[in-house]
């Protein structure tokens, strides 16, 4: 009765973190460029009373034994990077990612950090940055007495100056890939870290070996499905409920057994 305390006190940490994880997917729907997160869970050590395999006598042997469970833990979080839906804003300055890549962005800090959120502005010096004011990487700078601005799909940024109709190329939007983008740090802020799991970032063109196209005037939404974060949620209600009824019931087998002896 005891171990079945301590096994379900396990169940319930969690699947209060595993709700944690579904109510920030959910916090996110409206987020642009998150990308969704799936509690991976993994039993804990088990008790073995009777080895599988031993010797129950000279000419034969367990066929299976006496394994005991101890619980259930969190290992960890797994990014879903599936592409979001693609979104038509009709602001020249936002821009989306249609298929591999991050945009990169220089911290004030010196280092480059990676997003998928094309949300960009100007600052005052006419640089394109993020919401946070943290620059595109590498730097584009905007003439004040542009008229117009184009972004290709390969990257190429240009603008056309008054009086003179001809497009002038005033720089390159390159992004960034990643082996295993499961394994980048996510920091806030919609900007994610490298790591020695995610591996060095590979640094391209827009369109070319493999890596995706800018997308001028466009957004990417949030990757949750609001639908399917719901039916996880009731799903995960219904384990911890579960998880309850087992503290319940060995409370109430204590509770016999202290009242009759």
């Amino acid at each position: 009765m005891l171990p079945a305390l301590w096994v379900a006190k396990t169940g319930l940490a969690a699947q209060d973190t595993n709700l944690t994880t579904i109510s920030n997917n959910l916090a996110n729907v409206s987020t642009t460029g998150f990308k969704r997160d799936r509690a991976e869970f993994q039993d804990l050590l088990y008790q073995i009373k009777r080895q599988p395999g031993a010797q129950s006598t000279q000419d034969s042997e367990l066929p299976s034994g006496l394994q005991v469970g101890t619980g259930v833990r969190i290992v960890g979080t797994q990014k879903n990077f599936t592409a979001g839906s693609l979104q038509t804003t009709e602001q020249p300055l936002d821009m989306a990612i249609n298929g591999r890549g991050f945009f990169q962005i220089m911290q004030p800090d010196g280092t480059t950090a990676y997003t998928r959120d094309g949300t960009f502005h100007l600052d005052s010096n006419g640089q394109i940055v993020t919401a946070s004011g943290f620059a595109l990487e590498p730097a584009i700078v905007v003439p004040a007495d542009a008229q117009t601005f184009t972004v290709g799909q390969d990257g190429t940024v240009s603008v056309t100056i008054s009086g003179n109709p001809a497009a002038q190329v005033i720089g390159n939007v390159q992004t960034a890939d990643f082996i295993n983008p499961a394994g980048l740090q996510s920091q806030g802020g919609n900007l994610f870290l490298e790591t020695a799991s995610s591996g060095a970032p590979q640094i391209g063109t827009p369109g070319l070996n493999g890596f995706g196209l800018t997308m001028q005037s466009m957004l990417e939404t949030s990757n949750v499905s609001t639908v399917e974060e719901m039916v996880n949620m009731i799903t995960t209600q219904r384990a911890y409920e579960m998880n309850s009824k087992v503290i319940s019931t060995a409370d109430q087998m204590l509770s016999f057994v202290t009242q009759n002896l």
